[in-house]
């Protein structure tokens, strides 16, 4: 809001709010699913990837597959004689009991390990070796030397059926996690997605009538009760509810909507019914629109995901020549028993799942937290770049205030009660739908004035309003309007009001028959979220911006109230872009928070752009993060993930690499000289706790406190 030019005209549209109106999109989401229209991306019945290691699998799939191969794996296990050698009981013996590990087994094998077989040889075809390579490779060798064993071939003591079965359990449990990882944050989504109404009343001449939620048009009216849910995007028309936005923002306090608020499908009026004007349905609400973001984040790339993919087809490499270099050696020695044996346990414990797992499950599961916070990840990077940030630019209208006027100060004539004169100016701006005029009406609620009657209300263009009180003709408006009207605006007045306009407010005065009683400063309402932003921030060692169209004197009085560091005042919508750039070429990495609509050049050109209010405009496309709400603490949850997910990438990746470095080795027995040989038994028992340790510990990120409201 440029309250600079409230002095002049406070009836007027602001130029530099940067809103959206009436909660339409304004570039409606070409293929996202609205109600009814659920593309099937997430869930345990859903098809995550659609390209990858895990193409056209589904995590319900790798459930099923695992609790099957967990529960053949049990007797497969225990009937194993090396896992009795290893723990010292003694399986029961009957006629058949020798084949349960060798049937079931193979049926693990075929059944279980069938996504890592097919994956593995898709990763061969396209010469691009990689993790599903690995484990098809591991499972094969397993398969084919128990096999060997179990038939009395060669003499081999390879009885690897309860490696070959945890193995196959381990790597399924694995994928089944991150690929639920994977499909939560749009699982959640279309779970929002099914909560909205199947029905709506809409509102016709002969009264209401009940319709499917799809028969709603833009411009249709519809009733929404107490405890029901919006069918459609909107603006409220007639009546006043606390609505639950919680599934949009993350935000569980109730906000209020009144007449020409904007109100957004799937979200609850919880105390009355309000009547209101559909601007948007099906693909084009705010809901679909979040649905698309996601899945946008869950198909971005980024330098993390390519570092995993490059290390998995080194691995390959190294284990197969590892392999081959054990084969070698051993036979070279002499033991060609050995040979197999060592080279069998090299190339089944090499698996680099837990390292697969390291990176991926940490950023599916950051995507997963963050659109349940109401932060929508749309590039995978932008999250990656968060926590190198040096500043925080923000915008201010609409970011770090409300871009609503709001007053500020009252000031009175010497015997004048400022309650009454408030009161008097409430009165007479009651009949208006200016932004101004609730503000002061607005003021008058909060302070429990009783308002006098007002009749024969106008409109005076530029200047302000008139009406009728109780007889007397009284005058709300601006500078222009006191030199309409000759008023005087008396000495002891005159000296607040000046200090005001010098920190950039609008000031109104109240004339009552050519007689100023008082006036009141409007400005610009700082969200009560900033101040916690801005110092937390601080804290964090972020320097903060601010970049403004306003005035240098409206511009720093913000700054001075939320402690800024630095400010950019006057400058056009188009030259944000430059103040990035000018940040940029002192060595800084720059955020941009807008709202998206004047603010795309400055988002695109910063190392993160960071669009707020998706709630009502959630097509931002310039943007690589878009916060669902209106609350700039969330800029706060992005930093603290960004860090949180970097460490637990760097604590998987140590733990990944480093079981690979130690165990291959160990396994290929570079140290049997000295006693010290990795058995398979052990290499299986550390194999599989490297894939789990690092599966939990991504898991960690769940206890990372990301709602607005809690981070300081």
């Amino acid at each position: 809001m440029n309250t600079g030019n409230r002095q002049e005209a406070h009836h007027h549209q602001d130029p530099d709010s940067n809103q959206p109106v009436g909660g339409m999109l304004t570039h409606p989401p070409a293929h996202a699913a609205g109600h009814g229209t659920h593309t099937g991306h997430g869930g345990d019945d859903h098809t995550v990837h659609s390209h990858g290691q895990h193409a056209g699998h589904s995590t319900a799939m790798f459930k099923d597959r695992f609790w099957l191969t967990l529960a053949l794996a049990v007797p497969v296990v225990y009937f194993s004689p090396m896992m009795a050698h290893l723990l010292g009981y003694m399986p029961p013996e009957f006629p058949g009991a020798a084949w349960i590990p060798p049937v079931l087994g193979t049926v693990i094998f075929l059944y279980g390990g069938q996504p890592f077989l097919k994956g593995g040889l898709q990763e061969l075809k396209d010469r691009a070796p990689g993790m599903m390579l690995l484990i098809g490779m591991a499972i094969t060798v397993a398969f084919a030397a128990s096999w060997v064993t179990s038939l009395g071939i060669g003499g081999f003591d390879l009885d690897f059926w309860w490696e070959l079965a945890l193995l196959v359990a381990i790597m399924l449990l694995g994928h089944w996690i991150e690929m639920r990882a994977l499909g939560s944050a749009q699982g959640a989504l279309d779970a929002l997605a099914a909560l909205l109404p199947d029905e709506a009343e809409r509102i016709t001449d002969d009264g209401t009538e009940t319709v499917p939620v799809s028969a709603l048009s833009p411009g249709d009216l519809v009733l929404v009760r107490p405890g029901a849910r919006m069918p459609a995007d909107g603006n409220v028309q007639d009546g006043q509810a606390e609505f639950d936005e919680s599934m949009i923002t993350g935000e569980s306090k109730t906000v209020t909507r009144g007449a020409g608020d904007p109100v957004v499908a799937g979200t609850v009026a919880t105390d009355s019914s309000v009547r209101v004007l559909v601007t948007a349905v099906g693909d084009q609400t705010a809901l679909a629109g979040i649905q698309r973001l996601v899945e946008e984040a869950q198909a971005s790339s980024s330098r993390a995901q390519a570092l995993a993919d490059r290390a998995a087809a080194f691995l390959f490499y190294f284990a197969a020549g590892a392999g081959v270099l054990t084969f070698i050696a051993w036979t070279l020695l002499g033991s060609v028993p050995d040979a197999v044996t060592r080279t069998v346990t090299v190339l089944v414990i090499a698996c680099p799942h837990a390292l697969g797992l390291a990176i991926p499950l940490v950023i599916a599961i950051s995507t997963e937290q963050a659109a349940r916070a109401g932060v929508l990840i749309k590039n995978r990077m932008a999250l990656e770049r968060m926590r190198t940030i040096d500043v925080v630019l923000f915008d201010k209208t609409g970011t770090l205030t409300t871009g609503e006027p709001e007053l500020k100060d009252i000031a009175v004539a010497e015997g004048a009660d400022p309650d009454a004169v408030l009161a008097l100016a409430a009165a007479v701006e009651s009949d208006s739908e200016h932004p101004v005029a609730r503000a002061i009406v607005r003021a008058a609620k909060a302070r429990h004035l009783a308002l006098p009657e007002a009749t024969g209300f106008t409109s005076l263009t530029g200047r302000g309003v008139r009406a009728g009180v109780d007889g007397r003709t009284v005058h709300v408006g601006g500078p222009a309007l006191l030199r309409e009207l000759g008023a005087v605006e008396p000495a002891t007045l005159a000296d607040s009001t000046r200090v005001w306009m010098n920190r950039g407010a609008a000031v109104l005065h109240v004339v009552d028959g050519g007689k100023v009683l008082g006036a009141v400063s409007m400005e610009d309402a700082v969200r009560p979220e900033s101040r916690q932003a801005v110092s937390a921030l601080q804290r964090r060692g972020i320097k903060v911006a601010m970049v403004t169209g306003d005035a240098h004197q409206v511009a720093q009085a913000v700054a001075a109230d939320l402690d800024i560091d630095e400010v950019f005042a006057e400058v056009l919508p188009a030259d944000k872009d430059k103040k990035v750039a000018e940040l940029q070429s002192r060595g800084l990495k720059v955020a941009m928070v807008g709202d998206g609509v004047n603010d795309s050049p400055a988002l695109a050109r910063a190392e993160v752009g960071i669009a707020i209010g998706a709630g009502t405009d959630v097509a931002v496309e310039s943007a690589g993060v878009v916060l669902a709400g209106n609350d700039p603490r969330a800029v706060l949850s992005m930093v603290d993930l960004s860090r949180a997910s970097y460490r637990k990438m760097w604590q998987n990746l140590v733990w990944a690499t480093g079981y690979n470095i130690l165990s291959v080795p160990l396994a290929a027995g570079v140290l049997a000289f000295a006693g010290v040989v990795l058995s398979p038994a052990a290499g299986a028992v550390l194999m599989s706790a490297s894939t789990v340790v690092v599966a939990l510990n991504a898991q960690l990120l769940r206890r990372l406190k990301l709602n607005p409201s809690e981070v300081r």
